[in-house]
């Protein structure tokens, strides 16, 4: 069991769609927001709205991996929408603890590709070639294992 006393550290993370585990260097997004709804009615002797809880808005989920020889998974997949087939997918993103365990899952529902951006080219870097998709959803459920 990790130590709780220290924050988990963020490097050590998985990402699984469909039974399939890829690696990624960066997954970012994973955000929920309420809209706040003001009101006031007309009678009221207090000369200020009201607030209160409206719709929940979901983050796009931008998800960054290397660029490997035959893996055109985001492709496919883009393929999809561009095609009006729209195949959604469920995602689960696994924060790991030195063990390889999960301890935080994000349970990302009803996913589906809205950006596709393949890698800059330079002849003079030193880098690895990196991908990026940019995904919507319909919200996640975050769950804390011990």
């Amino acid at each position: 069991m990790a130590n709780s006393n220290y924050p988990l550290p963020k490097f050590h993370f998985s990402v699984n769609w469909g039974g399939t585990t890829m690696s990624f260097t960066e997954v970012s997004g994973m955000e929920q927001a309420l809209d706040v709804i003001e009101y006031r009615m007309g009678n009221s002797p207090q000369f200020s709205k009201m607030k209160m809880p409206g719709l929940q808005k979901n983050g796009n989920i931008t998800l960054k991996r290397g660029v490997f020889v035959n893996q055109n998974d985001f492709v496919t997949w883009y393929n999809t929408v561009a095609m009006n087939l729209v195949e959604r997918r469920s995602i689960t993103i696994s924060l790991l603890d030195e063990n390889h365990n999960p301890v935080v899952v994000w349970k990302v529902r009803d996913c589906f590709i809205v950006s596709l951006k393949s890698t800059d080219l330079k002849s003079d870097a030193n880098e690895v070639a990196i991908e990026t998709v940019e995904i919507a959803n319909q919200g996640f459920e975050v769950e804390y294992l011990s």
